[in-house]
């Protein structure tokens, strides 16, 4: 009886041995799991044009950007990809006639409206945009669409309204861009541009994952057929896993020229410079060469930069450690 017994706890300690070599092997192949609590998203509406703007518009700018930030950040709350978060907050922005994209787009010098707009995401580096469109109603999603169903990058004019068409996505006719205010200003003002706005988005989702995404009506008094940065991966978009995403605004042609936004990623993932050191960086060379504009950066910690060297930048940011901003001016 003692033998067996003996035998029979020599067994039941063989097995318990290999049971514990078993978890701490499924352990080790168990994939880390990424720190749910850095998700975050950070928001610009233009930067430059605010300083004719009554209490009442500026008002509405708030109250927009806070609308898109809400949409955006409870996708990512609930679980959401950072690319919904993006896509869907723009939308908001598309849709509000105060912001100059969608909706609110800018006048060409021909006195119509063409809007660009992109997409990025971190994850594969995978892009999509698409430049002077007239009867989109959401620029961003057609961005989207370019960059998930298709295998080219870009689309322009036509060509880009052809892949709208056969996507499903919502088609309007171009007066539904129509803006008193804004064909004003395009007739008042021929031989100067005053207004450069855009809007743009960059999330980060509780996988690590990053999205950058910008929309755009361009310069008002634009020539027509003039493409900004806004749908130049590099330029005003850009978005890298584990390093930063990028969202521009401002004088285009400079931000083309200088590739803006993955100048900055550049400086946080080979200098080893912070979200605001990079972004500090760039937009101080670009003043010194006259450029004006900004960007919103943010990190894989989820840490954001809202850098311009103009009066004012329309800018909102919301992360999951609570901390929140709406803000136009500097002060």
């Amino acid at each position: 009886m003692t033998t067996r017994k003996s035998l029979l706890l020599t067994i039941l300690l063989t097995m318990k041995k290999h049971l514990n070599n078993f978890l701490l092997l499924t352990l080790l192949f168990i994939p880390t799991q990424v720190n749910a609590s850095n998700y975050a998203l950070v928001i610009h509406g233009g930067a430059g044009w605010f300083s004719d703007m009554s209490a009442e518009e500026v008002e509405g700018i708030k109250n927009g950007l806070k609308e898109a930030l809400d949409i955006g950040y409870e996708i990512l709350e609930s679980g959401g990809s950072s690319t919904d978060a993006v896509v869907e907050a723009i939308v908001v922005l598309e849709d509000n006639e105060l912001f100059n994209a969608g909706k609110g787009a800018v006048y060409t010098s021909e006195l119509k409206q063409e809007l660009d707009a992109s997409i990025m995401v971190g994850r594969n580096n995978d892009a999509g945009a698409v430049a002077s469109v007239t009867n989109v109603k959401n620029p961003i999603r057609l961005a989207r669409y370019v960059m998930e169903e298709t295998k080219h990058v870009m689309f322009s004019s036509k060509g880009a309204e052809r892949v709208a068409k056969d996507a499903g996505l919502e088609i309007v006719y171009p007066n539904y861009f129509y803006q008193k205010n804004r064909l004003d200003d395009a007739k008042r003002i021929k031989k100067e541009n005053s207004k450069m706005g855009t809007v743009g988005v960059v999330a980060i989702d509780k996988d690590g994952n990053i999205a950058a995404g910008t929309s755009t009506g361009g310069m008002t008094n634009k020539m027509p057929g003039r493409i900004g940065d806004s749908p130049i991966i590099g330029a005003g978009t850009w978005a890298e896993n584990n390093v930063c995403g990028v969202s521009a605004t401002g004088h285009g042609e400079f931000f083309i020229r200088f590739n803006v936004a993955n100048e900055i990623c550049d400086l946080i993932k080979y200098k080893s410079k912070d979200v605001n050191e990079a972004a500090e960086i760039v937009i101080e060379n670009l003043k010194s060469i006259g450029a004006d504009g900004g960007v919103i950066v943010l990190d894989a910690e989820g840490n954001a930069a809202m850098t311009f060297n103009t009066p004012a930048m329309a800018r909102a940011y919301k992360n999951s450690k609570g901390e929140e901003l709406v803000k136009i001016y500097r002060d």
